[in-house]
């Protein structure tokens, strides 16, 4: 991932360095535990972890040089490791496994951790939008379809709606960060056929990961699983910040992203203040949407397992994690600190829409006055459309039509927008964590 979107505390969980430090800690585990079944002398793979080489710059390097020679990175991590303990000791190094082993094993340790950051920033980010929904359930606006006028609705019922979201993307990500948190030390097919599960079980547990069948390979729909969630919480980041972006344009105004001191909305006209925030979430999301295709296309292997999946996994795993806590953080401070107009948005409701959206109120209250429903509907219809083509106020265009027979008090119903949401405090009894 480029700088710019790498926050710094998850980039460094797939930095070269903890990639072998982690790779390092299994292959000890599993030495220790081959010493605990009497397999390996328990004094020199006691020596292991006293020589246990510092997982450096220049450690990378030497991995990075010897795998000119090995032309396999696994193997020549291995030789600098033993290398660095010194003979005959680090000859355990490795002993009874083969590559995934270690490297699967790893990684699973490693994005078990990584899900745990974006699943602490996506509460974070539910977290704002409950408070905003709560600040603002009273607030009413005008309600769209088709991007249309409709009904109104509330700032509120909008954050509801957008928390909840993320609520439900917050479960799927634990029950992807439970998939992933697995780790298999099962050999060349997953049979055991040198390597006593005891092994799998002890470095597991030291790891806090559950061990699993496995072929060479863990199957790759638990990393799948992990990508999906990701793209998941994409989505509804790219949904929330597609609404500010409809809510600020210029003829809507109903919403603004926070503009800072010394701010430049646009290098050629001052007067802008462009949805740059939201537009970079909604483009964002399409790259984890992306990584998604990648990772199913990872799932079917051939046989025990082939390398395809590898190469695909060390970009868009890394990528993946660290875009999204990116994207979390920012849509964090997006829901925070977006500026509302309740005012503009009254206005929109009742007088920059004509009072177009309280059409279904009359409708119902004609039928109610015992009117059929399709007489009901055409009267109502043809009011809507003077309304629209003499652009005068849709209740003043009722009032006027002896067709509309409803008393004073019955149309003052009608155009009540406090009326029509008086249940929104339904959208509050959803957020349940809040209470």
């Amino acid at each position: 991932m480029i700088p710019r979107y790498s926050p710094p505390d998850v980039a460094a969980l797939f930095s070269d360095e903890n990639r072998f430090d982690t790779m390092l800690e299994v292959e000890l585990l599993a030495a220790e535990a081959l010493a605990k079944e009497g397999v390996l002398p328990a004094n020199d793979v006691a020596v292991l972890r006293t020589r246990r080489p510092v997982i450096d710059a220049q450690f990378v390097a030497d991995v990075d040089a010897r795998e000119l020679v090995t032309n396999h990175d696994t193997a020549a991590f291995v030789d600098v490791v033993q290398s660095r303990i010194g003979l005959p000791e680090g000859a355990w190094i490795h002993y009874g496994l083969t590559s995934s082993d270690v490297v699967d094993t790893a990684l699973c340790h490693t994005l078990s951790r990584a899900m745990d950051i974006v699943i602490k920033e996506a509460l974070a980010y539910r977290d704002a939008l409950t408070t905003r929904a709560f600040e603002t359930i009273d607030w009413p606006i005008t309600g769209r379809t088709h991007g249309m006028h409709a009904e109104p609705t509330t700032y509120g019922a909008k954050f509801s709606l957008f928390a909840l979201q993320v609520q439900r993307d917050i479960e799927r990500a634990q029950h992807a960060r439970s998939a992933i948190a697995v780790g298999k030390l099962s050999g060349a097919v997953g049979t055991y056929s040198n390597i006593d599960p005891s092994v799998e079980a002890y470095v597991c547990a030291t790891l806090g990961l559950v061990p699993v069948p496995a072929t060479q390979v863990i199957a790759r729909d638990r990393h799948a699983e992990v990508l999906y969630a990701l793209a998941a919480l994409g989505t509804s980041m790219e949904q929330f910040a597609l609404e500010v972006r409809l809510l600020a344009r210029s003829e809507v105004g109903e919403a603004e992203e926070p503009f800072g001191v010394g701010q430049k909305g646009s290098s050629a006209m001052p007067h802008k203040r462009n949805p740059v925030l939201s537009e970079r979430l909604c483009g964002l999301s399409r790259i984890l949407r992306g990584y998604l295709v990648a990772g199913l296309e990872d799932v079917a292997l051939w046989h025990e397992r082939d390398i395809s999946h590898s190469s695909v996994e060390r970009v868009v795993l890394p990528d993946a994690l660290q875009l999204c806590v990116y994207m979390l953080r920012k849509a964090t401070g997006l829901a925070s600190g977006l500026v509302l107009y309740p005012e503009r948005a009254l206005e929109n409701l009742t007088t920059t829409s004509l009072g177009l959206v309280f059409s279904q109120s009359v409708l119902l209250a004609l039928v109610d006055s015992g009117m059929s429903r399709d007489d009901a509907y055409r009267i109502v219809q043809a009011c809507a459309r003077t309304a629209i083509e003499e652009r005068r106020n849709f209740r003043d265009v009722v009032n006027d039509d002896p067709a509309v027979t409803l008393s004073n008090d019955a149309l003052e119903r009608c155009f009540d927008a406090q009326r029509l949401l008086a249940h929104r405090g339904r959208f509050l009894e959803a957020l349940t964590w809040a209470r």
